[in-house]
């Protein structure tokens, strides 16, 4: 069964996303500039890369998975309060 992370990676056209592309990718949800953030405190997608100079991407496959483990971690901390 497909959950909304699947249909995400789904509907996508590429096999990667640029981070300048994570909001429309996510429906919103991520912010390009809170990625780079994460991304400098070692805390963002694994598998990202330097496309080209000055543009990083994401594996679609990767940022999925890593979505989707935030949201658990959330979901956990949550349950803890």
């Amino acid at each position: 069964m497909m959950d909304i992370y699947d249909e995400l990676a789904t509907r996508w056209p590429s096999p990667i996303v640029a981070r300048k592309e994570v909001g429309r990718f996510s429906g919103g949800v991520l912010n390009p500039r809170s990625m780079a953030n994460l991304d400098s405190l070692g805390e963002g997608v694994p598998g990202k890369f330097q496309a080209a100079p000055r543009k990083i991407a994401y594996p679609v496959k990767e940022l999925v998975k890593w979505m989707r483990d935030r949201a658990a971690k959330t979901k956990i901390n949550k349950e803890e309060k």
